[in-house]
């Protein structure tokens, strides 16, 4: 069977300054990504998929992809603004994509089996490739899973984020993704953006954005992301994100999605403070 890793690597690092998907930090100047690779690789992906903006294609592939030649099928997809489907155009002043599940609707075209999500500057850990690598093997139609973090693990200390905060039920299985913004450790404990202001205790399980899909969620895609412009096209900053369409169908009972909860630490670049973290992280993990 093959398992294939898409790998979302469209964003720019706005608030990192600069490709932060290319910055070397491991301790022979490996990036995140590297890490990623290997983690899934040897859980038993096959191929890997990234996402990324056409015009960053001659520099990703140089500097990337060709990390990763002869040790599994390597392929593109690009997220760009348009087009977009009904013949809509992006509203004046749009300079960002769509957002995360638009970045995985756009790898249509080249995932034909179970597939993995992550983000390309995030360290996941190898459990998580495992633990998914072995739900995807037997995946059925309309059956999904996430591999969560712990809350107060996956937040940086220099600024705010955005996370998807997660309710299972029962039996383990999602039944609700509230995406929170602007999530910051304040003095009166973490709080999210809103009015009033959201508290949180730190314990919540958190999409990280990995994922385990079949391929019959791109037609959800498609059909979500024609509704989502047909209410929000003119919003220059309106984001399709992922854990939001899949609370959708959650919640419509179209899917289930099982939640993996991951044994590994998390962490990313997100400020220019962080790296010094992630570098110290990666060394102490490969000593």
């Amino acid at each position: 069977m093959e398992l294939t890793l898409v790998v979302l690597a469209a964003g720019m690092g706005s608030r990192y300054g600069g490709l932060k998907q290319l910055d070397p930090v491991g301790p022979s100047g490996e990036i995140i990504l590297d890490y990623s690779v290997s983690d899934a690789l040897k859980a038993g992906f096959t191929k890997v998929v990234f996402v990324i903006r056409r015009g960053m294609l001659d520099l990703f592939r140089d500097t990337v992809g060709s990390r990763y030649e002869g040790k599994l099928l390597i392929e593109y997809a690009f997220q760009d603004l348009e087009p977009l489907p009904g013949g809509r155009v992006a509203p004046p002043g749009r300079v960002k994509p769509w957002g995360t599940a638009h970045a995985v609707l756009v790898a249509r075209t080249v995932v034909r089996g179970p597939f993995a999500v992550i983000n390309a500057d995030d360290y996941y850990g190898p459990s998580g490739f495992r633990e998914l690598a072995s739900f995807l093997k037997s995946a059925q139609t309309g059956h999904y899973a996430m591999v969560g973090y712990q809350l107060d693990r996956t937040l940086s200390d220099y600024g705010s984020v955005s996370r998807g905060i997660c309710r299972a039920d029962e039996e383990g299985y999602l039944a609700e993704i509230t995406e929170r913004t602007a999530i910051s450790r304040t003095g009166e404990g973490i709080i999210a953006e809103g009015n009033p202001p959201f508290k949180l205790l730190g314990s919540e399980a958190t999409s990280m954005n990995f994922w385990g899909f079949t391929p019959d969620v791109f037609g959800h895609l498609e059909r979500l992301f024609d509704e989502f412009l047909e209410d929000r096209e003119d919003d220059p900053k309106a984001e399709f994100y992922l854990p939001g369409a899949v609370s959708t169908l959650i919640t419509s009972g179209e899917v289930t999605v099982k939640l993996l909860r991951s044994q590994d630490p998390w962490f990313g670049l997100t400020y220019p403070e962080d790296r010094p973290l992630v570098v110290e992280a990666l060394t102490s993990l490969r000593s």
